[in-house]
């Protein structure tokens, strides 16, 4: 439960009200019939569905639209967001139940994106604890948003590396039914099902998915997810939405991989098989919006999350944690087990008011916006044996809250129809605490961020126009690393000063973007279970720069192709670290984790009638595992492995034919060329999977 009480949070969110102009199809048949109301179904937005939304925002900006997710077939969020500039993936699985996104040379193995869903925070706890438990469903998704740049001060905390909003499927009148089979055993059946009103001024429905396989090297799961959604209209100007989810997964994962000589012998098994990660989520978010006039607008939303991620884990022999079967090194399981377990609840609230007026000579857009949130985190640590395996002793029980306050404002000066300048500011003030109901102890810290920007766009010609911004960006330290013994670490907060760049333009045939960044960190965090003994004070300067470019083109005759290219030629750590008892820990120029200096990634497409094909191709660069860039591969004392990662790249090839408006067929080939990689390490090594082909069917009824 929360413990705290409501507190604010996050600043005003720009809001886009997605209107759905709906008619009940029997009466758009009678003559003379009355068209039925407008239903606008309020939702958070982080670019907008308009055609000039993109241009109104001073920063890079890329949106997944659903034409992109019906043609790439992805299992997963991730797999959706590889083809994304400046976005890095750190695979564990190919579900990818838990997720591991990086941005422009920030550690995909570290969480300094903010990530939402229709508007609303899904990382189970910003301030108490770790963002990577749970990753949405692409099952549900219509499009996917990534926003970097001075823009993303609007959204905060942790948008030091941009702000990815997933945004979830309209209810639309009907039902449809969708199924996958594929490699691995894995079956997939998705129902879409929705209705209106008679009045025309009502929508509501849902997406239901049952997804299971034996896995990839075994590591099965089985997951459902549930979203019921709907809205209507109150009155003439106000309108309000309701969405609620339900997710549960039951994954035979673990953070062990398998050693060197299985990986390079090509072994398949699961080198953790009796591990399971148990994870289940609810959430209820309700979005009202007044148009108080023709330029004004106040937008509220409330949401509240509830999450459990029960992590049943063996322990390895003692003083012998391998063993050899059949030739290959494997993990020596002992009896023992731990319940890792941690359970999440989150509510907020986020208000923001619009308003169009014409002071100062000019056009502006102002926003102003407040968020109020309270968090909360249960680490429960459960010893148990083979016996009786998820149950036993409670041996650990900490209590992790946090309540946070923000306020913001931006105005955006619309000098002419070719200039606009946006200063916007936010203050953010948070309070951690951290009990320990078995011991008794307790700490607590607080911390409050002035967090300025500054964005500009300028329309040079018909297909150019620049963009550019500076704003200073902040993640806060997580309640594990703030009080750190129970006592306040005095960690400050992540700060970085970004600063970007950029022009881009569009017509019927041609799009690009090019994009200059930095973000220049003055105290990244190294966290507490790291592989470093550089704890408990923050990790000094880091720098991250480098260019983004993408562009597309079609050429009228059915193919088209889009191509883009992240290059950092600087990820790295700025003087040396040292240890507590004052050795050299990482030197100066380092270059920080899961950070490749070159992404890249091209997709050809074809479409003729109801035929449409695409060949995606995704490169990653060779990365380092660890601050100190270790190069062999190799496991240290703790049983982390660290190495230099080779660089490695796949092909994807996908196909979908409608046969009629009703009755469509798909499949894919994932990994065409069967690449095998190491994709992460963590204790062990984490393969990259293997080809894999799956097909399916949509029927709408």
């Amino acid at each position: 439960m929360i413990r705290h009480a409501l507190a604010p949070s996050t600043p005003a969110l720009s809001i886009h009200r997605k209107t759905l102009y709906l008619a009940v199809a029997a009466t758009l048949s009678l003559p003379g019939s009355v068209v039925a109301a407008e239903v606008a179904l309020p939702r958070i937005d982080v670019v907008g569905d308009d055609a000039e939304a993109q241009q109104r925002i001073p920063g890079a900006v890329n949106v997944v639209t659903k034409e992109s997710l019906e043609r790439a077939q992805p299992l997963s969020t991730e797999a959706a967001l590889k083809s994304v500039p400046g976005v890095v993936i750190k695979p564990e699985e190919e579900s990818a139940v838990v997720g591991n996104i990086g941005m422009r040379g920030l550690s995909a193995a570290d969480y300094k994106t903010l990530i939402l869903e229709d508007g609303v925070p899904v990382a189970p706890g910003l301030f108490v604890g770790n963002g990577r438990y749970y990753n949405p469903r692409i099952q549900r998704m219509e499009s996917i948003e990534v926003l970097k740049g001075a823009a993303s001060l609007r959204y905060g905390p942790s948008t030091i590396g941009g702000v990815i909003n997933y945004k979830t499927k309209t209810p639309e009148p009907g039902v449809s039914l969708s199924g996958r089979v594929g490699s691995h055993g894995y079956k997939e059946a998705t129902l879409e099902a929705g209705g209106q009103s008679p009045s025309g001024d009502a929508i509501g429905g849902l997406v239901f998915t049952d997804a299971r396989s034996d896995g990839f090297q075994d590591k099965g799961f089985e997951m459902q997810d549930l979203m019921l959604k709907g809205g209507m209209a109150i009155g003439d100007n106000q309108w309000i939405g309701a969405k609620f989810t339900h997710y549960e997964n039951d994954a035979n994962i673990s953070y062990r991989g398998v050693f060197l000589d299985a990986y390079k012998a090509g072994a398949s098994f699961n080198p953790a098989p009796d591990d399971w990660f148990l994870t289940e989520r609810n959430s209820f978010d309700i979005n009202h919006e007044w148009s108080i006039d023709a330029d004004t607008t106040l937008n509220t939303l409330l949401y509240w999350s509830e999450m459990s991620r029960d992590y049943w884990r063996f322990g390895t022999v003692s003083g012998a944690p391998t063993k050899v079967v059949n030739g290959l090194t494997q993990w020596n399981y002992s009896d023992s087990v731990n319940g890792n377990n941690r359970s999440f609840e989150r509510l907020g609230l986020d208000s923001r008011l619009a308003i169009r007026h014409g002071s100062f000579g000019m056009r502006n857009e102002t926003e102003l916006g407040v968020r109020v949130m309270d968090e909360e985190m249960v680490d429960q640590t459960i010893n148990a044996k083979r016996a009786t395996p998820r149950s036993g002793t409670l041996a650990k029980d900490v209590v992790d809250s946090a309540t946070s306050y923000a306020l913001f404002a931006q105005n955006r000066f619309i000098v002419n129809d070719r200039l606009a300048i946006t200063p916007g500011v936010r203050v953010e003030s948070y309070e951690q605490t951290r009990e320990d109901l078995q011991k008794n102890q307790r700490a607590e810290t607080s911390n409050t961020e002035v967090l300025p920007g500054l964005g500009i766009t300028f329309q040079v010609a018909p297909m150019a126009q620049l963009y550019g911004g500076v704003y200073k960006a902040f993640g806060p330290a997580l309640n594990g690393d703030a009080l750190e013994g129970y006592q306040d670490q005095q960690l400050e907060a992540e700060r970085s000063l970004n600063l970007e760049i950029g022009v881009r333009g569009n017509n019927e045939r041609l799009r690009y973007e090019l994009t200059a960044f930095r973000m220049d960190f003055d105290n990244q965090i190294i966290p507490a279970n790291s592989n470093s003994d550089f704890q408990r004070t923050n990790g000094g300067e880091t720098l991250h720069q480098g260019l983004e470019a993408a562009i597309g083109y079609d050429f009228g005759n059915g193919f088209s192709v889009d191509a883009n290219a992240t290059w950092i030629p600087d990820a790295e750590f700025l003087g040396n670290r040292y240890k507590a008892d004052g050795s050299l820990d990482i030197p100066d120029g380092n270059r920080v984790t899961y950070a490749p200096e070159w992404v890249a990634n091209l997709i050809l497409a074809y479409q003729s009638g109801p035929l449409k094909t695409a060949l995606s191709v995704n490169y990653i660069d060779e990365q380092f595992t660890d601050a100190a860039n270790t190069v062999a591969l190799k496991e240290n004392t703790s049983g982390f492995f660290t190495g230099q990662l080779d660089a490695y790249t796949t092909v994807d090839l996908t196909a979908s034919y409608a046969i009629n408006k009703q009755f469509s067929v798909f499949g894919a080939v994932k990994n065409l060329t069967d690449e095998r990689y190491v994709a992460s390490l963590r204790q062990g090594i984490y393969v990259g999977p293997e080809r894999s082909v799956e097909v399916g069917a949509k029927y709408r009824f």
